[in-house]
């Protein structure tokens, strides 16, 4: 008797791999790097998930190593970067953004514990490039301009290396031990440090090198025009700050007030209550939303008892006391005057109301513009109109913060080393952002972000101790791996366990996933059950 097969099984038993589904396929799955948000702020060009992967994975140095690639200060600017990457971070829309800073203060900090070093040049080039100022910009420059095997001279003006570092930002937030052993690690890769030179005609001291990178700072504090009678003391934050690195602190009296409102005004009334101070006051002539401070350095002031007479400008300082007027907001937000004035007690007044950078060191040299106190550069090369003359930092138009400043230095370095080479080093290809829209976020569970231990307020104005502590080893490990790995595969192997048709392939671990498009049907699962976007669904060729 003929058995006749039912009209759905039409194939004899053995392998389906014989049915190549593929072709019934209208999109196909491809895998996608995509630049995570905390990636494309950091102005530094860090890549921070790609350390980040490395830490969650408890490899520490590596994650280290990676990040130095970079920006060779991580204890440094794990305390005093403002961490705009982590106000962009996709997993603050889930719960708290990724403490970023913390894991690269940690990762900064183990490596100054353990010892670990830079490797010395592979090679040696021969050409020798000048940076002037040893400042978060100057040494970064120098870093990478000597990892690329270029002879590497800086010459700073001060009797140490750090510049702002030093003297702008106080030890209660940047200990000094710290960033003395970051750079000191910076020049022992082979660096020709020279303190107390200070370069008078640049044009003099371009002689004999191949390039020349400008990375002084701002150390001009900016004054204002304010009527004082006798025995009125006004001094500028730069100023005072400085003192403080003189070891002959400055005398402020028992009430400071302090004229601005960026972080400098609060590190200065800060400073003031640590020097014993029983009142430090800020004027600052806008509201609290208005101001360019930090929210964070202002949360902390207060804490410590500093006051702020918001809407408020200086009108006059005698001996003793200042006249202070009320201000009120336009429509446009400005600030006017009201005439109602009062008086306040002072001791002294300090401006902080920004800095200038001396540039008279570029008298005489030929195809250099200064406009508005700042060197004009090409926006991309960071170099001047003179051949083979770049400069970064605080010298040239641009934010003035720590971050900024080492990201010039690396791009500058980047392209010093393609001007010496007579190549063309071009801004690098970027890829399509890694929005939160592309996230499935089902698969992430809650995590809240690791708070920090401070040091115990009672303390904190008795003393230059630091105030924000670090992470354990256990609590950094957790926090790294917060991060959702926005954009780029992480090998969950989500897109293996869903395919129906067996078409994902393991190539290893750390090497990824690859498609079978014989048998891959484009149903489009895997795309849709990615936890983090790295899968893209792209219309088949015809």
């Amino acid at each position: 008797m003929t058995m006749h097969k039912p009209f759905a099984i039409t194939l004899d038993p053995g392998s389906s791999r014989a049915n190549k589904t593929g072709s019934w396929r209208t999109l196909r799955p491809v895998y996608v790097d995509r630049l995570p948000p905390c990636n494309s702020t950091c102005p530094a060009g860090e890549d921070i998930q790609g350390w980040l992967f490395r830490a969650e994975g408890g490899d520490y140095e590596g994650a280290w190593r990676h990040l130095t690639r970079d920006n060779p200060l991580p204890a440094v600017m794990g305390r005093v970067c403002y961490h705009s990457c982590e106000d962009a971070c996709n997993r603050g829309r889930l719960d708290a953004a990724v403490g970023i800073h913390a894991v690269e203060r940690f990762l900064g900090d183990e490596a100054l514990r353990r010892g670990w070093g830079f490797e010395p040049p592979a090679v040696e080039t021969g050409k020798h490039v000048l940076v002037v100022g040893a400042g978060p910009s100057g040494l970064s420059a120098a870093f990478h301009l000597r990892r690329m095997g270029h002879r590497v001279t800086v010459r700073e003006a001060g009797p140490v290396a750090g510049g702002m570092l030093r003297f702008g930002i106080p030890r209660y937030r940047l200990p000094r031990d710290v960033l003395d052993a970051e750079i000191a690690r910076i020049v022992a890769t082979g660096i020709d440090l020279r303190l107390g030179d200070k370069v008078g005609r640049l044009e003099e001291a371009m002689a004999g090198v191949d390039a020349t990178f400008v990375a002084i700072g701002a150390h001009i504090g900016r004054r204002a025009w304010i009527p004082a009678k006798d025995g009125a003391r006004i001094l500028d934050a730069v100023s005072v700050l400085r003192g403080m690195e003189d070891h002959t602190p400055p005398l402020l009296g028992r009430r400071v007030v302090v004229y601005g409102g960026g972080n400098t005004a609060l590190d200065v009334a800060r400073t003031a209550r640590r020097l014993g101070a029983t009142e430090a006051v800020i004027v600052y002539r806008r509201t609290r939303e208005k101001m360019p401070a930090h929210e964070s350095e202002l949360e902390e002031a207060l804490q410590e008892g500093v006051l702020v007479k918001w809407l408020s400008t200086i009108r006059q300082a005698a001996g003793g006391e200042i006249t202070v007027e009320r201000m009120r907001l336009d429509e446009a937000g400005m600030p006017q005057p009201t005439g109602k004035l009062e008086t306040l007690a002072a001791d002294s007044v300090v401006l902080a109301l920004g800095q200038d950078v001396d540039l008279g060191l570029l008298d005489g040299v030929t195809g250099v513009a200064v406009d508005d106190g700042v060197v004009q550069v090409d926006r991309e090369t960071l170099m001047t109109g003179r051949a083979g003359l770049f400069a970064g930092g605080d010298a040239v138009p641009a934010e003035r913060n720590v971050t900024v400043a080492v990201g010039h230095g690396k791009k500058a370095a980047r392209r010093i080393d393609a001007w010496l080479r007579g190549e063309d080093a071009g801004p690098r290809p970027r890829h399509a952002p890694a929005t939160f829209e592309r996230l499935n976020t089902w698969y992430y569970s809650d995590a809240p972000q690791t708070v920090r231990p401070q040091l115990d307020l009672a303390r904190r104005t008795g003393s230059f101790d630091e105030v924000q502590g670090g992470l354990t080893e256990d609590n950094a490990l957790f926090e790294a791996r917060r991060c959702l790995s926005c954009g780029n595969c992480f090998e969950c192997d989500n897109c293996y366990g869903v395919c129906p048709d067996n078409a994902v392939i393991k190539l290893g671990p750390g090497r990824g996933f690859e498609f079978d498009y014989d048998y891959c049907k484009g149903c489009g699962l895997c795309a849709a059950e990615c936890p983090c976007g790295a899968i893209d669904m792209v219309p088949e060729e015809t």
